[in-house]
């Protein structure tokens, strides 16, 4: 793969995951009260992790921003989950932020019975109009959404059925949302990497020490399929929140 570009992201090294999630809250909510402001709304994409609590915990305390004129996105849900699982990544949204946001509108991912129609519904929905902010994180083995290595970054799609890598799998466990590897599903719906790029800004919060090397990798390692994480560095406004568990070079 032959890349032409190769962006720095602005990083900030932070001492808690608590003010991490402080201050990319900050920064998420300066895109989206700007965006309010220029257009009449605001269009954001939203990761669903633990890593991600602590971010959208404050930014569901950001004053004088008018949910009512935000619209919500999710990166990818699990297949086969039943519909009321606390694990599926629409009801972790919803209990860590939506409901604090309850104004904002939110267009849960739906997998259902046919999961591949559903992938194609969701990209429909989405459009091509860019987003003003993606709120994401990254995976121990760099993952962006559910896009393992080695992730396609250029997939014409927006959003498809993918088999999960077994350490994303066992990320799920390790992070205390399954009981056992046999309990997390095989395979998701989940934003291409491209259309999680086509976004005005992207903010990454990847707190603790599981994903210092990611985040090593993500900055380190030639852009490539790889290390998906790498991919941001194709974009030109990409602010990189961590603590000092996940930065590599922190003491």
């Amino acid at each position: 793969m032959t890349v032409g570009i190769d962006h720095a992201p602005d990083i900030s090294i932070h001492p808690t995951r608590a003010e991490l999630g402080h201050a990319s809250a900050a920064a998420a909510a300066t895109v989206i009260r700007r965006a309010i402001a220029q257009s009449g709304r605001a269009r954001i994409m939203l990761a669903a992790a633990p890593s991600q609590a602590a971010t959208l915990s404050a930014l569901a305390a950001e004053p004088d921003i008018d949910w009512s004129r935000v619209e919500c996105f999710h990166m990818d849900e699990y297949v086969g989950l039943p519909v009321d699982a606390p694990q599926a990544f629409a009801n972790w949204l919803r209990s860590t932020f939506l409901d604090r946001v309850a104004r904002a509108l939110f267009h849960p991912v739906v997998p259902g019975d046919r999961p591949d129609e559903a992938a194609r519904r969701y990209g429909l929905l989405m459009g091509d109009e860019p987003f003003d902010v993606v709120l994401l994180g990254l995976g121990v083995n760099g993952h962006l959404a559910f896009n393992d290595p080695p992730a396609d970054f250029t997939d014409d799609r927006a959003a498809k059925v993918v088999v999960l890598d077994e350490t994303s799998r066992r990320q799920q466990v390790d992070e205390g949302n399954f009981a056992t590897l046999d309990d997390v599903p095989t395979h998701a719906v989940t934003v291409t990497i491209p259309r999680l790029l086509n976004a005005h800004n992207l903010i990454a919060s990847v707190p603790g020490a599981p994903k210092r090397q990611a985040v090593l990798d993500t900055l380190t390692r030639p852009i490539g399929p790889d290390f998906p994480g790498t991919a941001l560095r194709t974009h030109t406004q990409v602010q990189l929140f961590l603590d000092r568990e996940s930065a590599p070079h922190a003491r």
